[in-house]
């Protein structure tokens, strides 16, 4: 009688396959490892509008590419906060390298866009460190914060203005510019919003801003360009409203060629601040978890610092003695960023939407790069 045959052991469960579309914690990718195996796998990564001198994006990126062999793809440098957004609106089913996986934004977007059900909850490992104004499940969370200055080329205005108010001198006729277009850009906005401050306006009434830039092109004095280091440095744009990281960042690149000098005005101390964010639809979705992870690790955040940038996790920070006294010495004055006004994400909203709807009209000014 032939023997009966061996009965055959049960095949080995398979790991069970991670969707990183829906994936909101490390832990629930499996942990670390696992993470960073799904996004070196996928091997490329798309952001936008990150110039590389903003906050030391050019380093936080370079960095990210070097640790991981993960390729960056930076779309749109020079855009504003609505251009993400349209971004992933244009591009749904679109995975290729127009569509972005992250974002920094500014804070009116963050709400907005989780509202229009375009981001992804995503928690990261040192979550609970992060200060900000973050939302409770993840969909967007605070980066760094600075303060509002002009930027301004001395080697072309030798009597600088110190108000919001100086700068309807006749004196600045064709010397003023935002450094982007206020429908747009979250930076150029935020001045308009700062001007309504220094003007009489309030928190809740932004008309008195939009009046101060009427004037201040009726004028003269307000220029139709763009001020990004490129007319900054050729002298076209020579006085410029600026987050302080940016101010601090083209007087470091200029390196004295042209001379630049950053005056903190005295009629109104503007506080501002980023989110982070991961698209519903990133083509990239292990890629974009893990980004966050590297900018939010102690790493990240003291590349941030390089780029004279307040990271939202600076408290942890400090507490455990990780920033270098040299460091320190390029994040905002503590007084300062300490007594700013910020808004808060509604009145930010409003404040966006009446610039968008108001800003031909009143100030009937088109706002244009000069590339």
């Amino acid at each position: 009688m032939e023997a009966a045959p061996a009965a055959k052991a049960p095949a080995a469960a398979e790991p069970a396959k991670v969707d990183f579309n829906t994936v909101k914690s490390a832990e629930e990718a499996g942990g670390m490892d696992s993470l960073i195996a799904a996004a070196k796998a996928e091997g490329e990564l798309n952001v936008i509008t990150l110039p590389r001198d903003w906050c030391n994006y050019g380093e936080m990126m370079d960095n990210f590419s070097k640790k991981y062999g993960i390729k960056i793809n930076s779309l749109n440098p020079d855009g504003g906060s609505a251009d993400e957004i349209q971004a992933i609106k244009d591009n749904k089913e679109n995975k290729g390298p127009q569509a972005p996986d992250v974002l920094d934004i500014g804070p009116a977007y963050g709400p907005t866009s989780k509202s229009d059900n375009l981001l992804a909850p995503y928690k990261v490992t040192t979550w609970d460190t992060i200060k900000g104004t973050n939302d409770p499940d993840g969909y967007y969370f605070v980066d760094y914060s600075g303060v509002m200055v002009f930027e301004i080329n001395s080697d072309v205005v030798k009597d600088l203005p110190k108000t919001y108010k100086d700068l309807l001198d006749p004196k600045y006729k064709s010397k003023v510019a935002l450094a982007g277009d206020p429908r747009a850009s979250n930076q150029a906005a935020q001045t308009v919003y700062a001007a309504a401050l220094a003007n009489g306006g309030s928190l809740d009434n932004i008309q008195p801003g939009l009046d101060f830039f009427k004037e201040l092109n009726a004028k003269g004095n307000l220029l139709p360009l763009i001020a990004d280091s490129g007319p900054i440095a050729k002298g076209e744009t020579p006085i410029t409203f600026q987050w302080s990281w940016n101010a601090y960042a083209n007087k470091d690149n200029f390196k004295g060629n042209p001379n630049i000098e950053i005056v903190y005005p005295t009629d109104v101390n503007w506080g501002g601040y980023y989110y982070q964010a991961i698209s519903a639809y990133a083509p990239h979705p292990a890629a974009a978890r893990l980004w966050e992870e590297y900018l939010y690790s102690d790493e990240g955040q003291l590349t941030w610092i390089k780029g004279y940038c307040a990271p939202s996790r600076l408290e942890d920070l400090t507490s455990r003695n990780v920033v270098s006294d040299d460091l320190k010495a390029k994040l905002p004055d503590a007084k300062l960023l300490s007594t700013s006004i910020v808004p808060n994400g509604a009145q930010l909203t409003s404040a966006r939407a009446l610039i968008k709807e108001q800003w031909d009209k009143v100030v009937g000014l088109d706002i244009k790069s000069a590339n």
